[in-house]
């Protein structure tokens, strides 16, 4: 375990670190410039992977995460923040629904990091993550979260080295081996958008999850796939609007 990960493991299991005072400028010691504009909205701002340090930035808000996590992510690569987030999934306190893409679960590193986390604790793991598709079966390509119902998370940003473009000099992008692809992530905290995220993130688990339980898609059935959506539909709450 590096020094990195032990250090925020520490801050997800001091719950005096939290999410209840949080604000964008709590971010700003992130970005290239150390600070937002003057003209910078109070509740959503961008960050640019290869400019902005949004590993950290992840880390930071997740490790604070203390009520509840709704996550959806395509891509998940990342030793540091699925440590995180196994801290939370052993935390009793906190109710956590984890979905991932089907296609994506099978790679080499990502299974890798999901057999870890079975070993660490299978009943966990069972219990907050699925892994499955779109509702009619398209890969699950979005990539975002909303943290104790306060804090949204929405981008391009793949959870991976390159994906977020994780920081290999400190404090700063480039170095030896130093790779970022071109990806954003937002994060916001207007309560209309994280409440309708929240709502979409929940009804995305239950897709992929009644999926899981569904087994394999028997061939021959594409052509009948949105009539088995419409009557998934009809079995899952709405959204918020």
């Amino acid at each position: 375990m590096t020094p990195a990960i032990t250090r925020f493991t520490k801050v997800a299991n001091d719950k005096s670190q939290n999410l209840q005072t949080f604000d964008l400028l709590d971010l700003q010691q992130y970005t290239r410039e150390k600070s937002y504009s003057p003209t910078a909205s109070k509740d959503f701002h961008l960050y640019f992977v290869g400019v902005d340090d949004v590993h950290e930035i992840l880390k930071h808000i997740l490790s604070r995460v203390r009520f509840s996590l709704y996550l959806n992510m395509f891509g998940f690569d990342d030793d540091e923040l699925n440590g995180i987030i196994m801290v939370k999934a052993m935390d009793p306190d906190i109710t956590m629904l984890i979905t991932l893409d089907q296609s994506q679960a099978g790679g080499k590193h990502e299974k890798s990091l999901l057999d870890a986390d079975k070993a660490k604790s299978l009943a966990a793991f069972n219990t907050h993550f699925t892994i499955g598709k779109s509702l009619t079966r398209q890969i699950s390509h979005t990539k975002g979260f909303v943290a104790d119902n306060k804090v949204g998370g929405e981008g391009s940003t793949n959870w991976s080295a390159s994906g977020e473009g994780i920081f290999v000099v400190k404090g700063t992008p480039g170095g030896p081996g130093y790779k970022a692809q071109n990806n954003t992530q937002t994060i916001f905290t207007d309560l209309d958008s994280v409440s309708r995220f929240q709502a979409e993130l929940i009804q995305e688990h239950m897709f992929a999850q009644k999926q899981q339980a569904a087994g394999p898609q028997p061939s021959g059935t594409r052509g009948s796939s949105r009539g088995a959506a419409k009557k998934l539909m009809r079995t899952l709450p709405q959204s918020a609007t």
